[in-house]
Order: structure tokens, then sequence, then C-alpha cells
């Protein structure tokens, strides 16, 4: 039943955002925290939910994989405005294995495979014609073959501890109802908006 369950009641959301959502219904931002405390935030795209947790992919090396090296706890934000929903999403982030991220970089665009490999992401550029030559250089190496996943790009899954949804309501009284981990199962609270 979805109500005791954040996951299906989740996928129960995100189908009605795919058909209702106009563009990028799997936009997610994703939070982690810089070695000093800091705050970072940027969108990605998720790939993948079960019960196991939620996925995007990224460049390891840039900084958001890097500042999840060094501390594994991610904070997701789904904002489906046409909906008028919010789902938030709070755990810690583990890498998928080496077979799922295998699996789903084969499904990716050749560019975009040629563009993991070309983008040191997150690092500066002198100017857009060195991601270019990039982008040539391994279009040239990798000819007409296939594509293999870079060592340094995979994917993580937010292994979900805490997940709350928000409905928009008339006068500011938003609906907001948390399922926090407890034990096996989980805990189901009612927030005041």
């Amino acid at each position: 039943m979805a109500e005791n369950d954040p996951i299906r009641r989740f996928l129960d959301w995100f189908e009605e955002a795919k058909r209702r959502e106009p563009d990028l219904p799997n936009a997610v931002a994703v939070a982690t925290a810089a070695p000093d405390g800091a705050p970072s935030v940027r969108m990605v795209l998720l790939k993948d939910v079960d019960h196991r947790g939620f996925v995007f992919y990224t460049n390891l090396e840039s900084r958001k994989g890097g500042e999840l090296a060094a501390n594994s706890r991610a904070a997701l934000l789904f904002h489906w405005k046409s909906l008028q929903r919010q789902v938030r999403v709070e755990g810690k982030a583990a890498l998928v294995d080496d077979a799922e991220a295998d699996a789903y970089f084969a499904t990716r665009d050749r560019g975009a495979q040629i563009g993991a490999w070309a983008s040191t992401q997150s690092r500066v550029m002198e100017g857009r014609l060195d991601l270019e030559k990039r982008v040539a250089k391994f279009a040239a190496q990798f000819g007409f073959g296939a594509v293999p996943r870079p060592p340094f790009w995979s994917g993580f899954r937010v292994i979900p501890e805490r997940i709350e949804f928000w409905s928009e309501g008339k006068f500011r009284l938003h609906d907001r109802e948390v399922y926090a981990r407890d034990g096996e199962g989980w805990r189901i609270e009612r927030l005041f908006p």
C-alpha cells in the first residue's frame, strides 16, 4: 500500500510527474557538503529508483563526487511545480556496483559517452575550445567501436533514511508527511506547514 511505503508513494507521484510536468520530471537537486561544512547543491537527473534508493550518475572526480567520497551524507529535492508537489530525500550515498554502472552507461547516447570521457568535470578550462578538442580526441580514439565506461564515472545511490512528501495547500496550509527509517520499516509523521 503506497501510504505505508514511501518508495511506492514516490513512484506514484513520479509517474504523475512524467505525465504532467512539461520538462525533465526526473530533474533533482542534490545537496552535499564541502569539507568545511559549506553546503553545495546542483541539479542532476534521476536515472533509477527502487526500494534500495535513488540513483544518479556523475564523474567521480567532480566536486559532488569528491564531496560524497569525503562525506556520504546527501539530500535530494524533487520539485514538480505543475503538480504543486515536492519530495525531499535524506540519506547516505553509496556507489552503484560496476555492472549496474556499465549497464546504464551502455544505454547512453554515444555523444554523452564521449562527453563523459572528455569532460574533466568541475575543473577550470581556458575556453570552450578545450572541451571541443577533448571531445574530438576521444571520438577519434574510440572510432566506430563501443565506448567503454570511464573508470572515473559511475553512479551514486542515495539510500533513504528520511523522505518528506509536500503538497501545496490553500492559504499556505501545506500537507507535509515524513517517512523516517525505523528498523526495517518506516515511521510516518505529519508536520506543521
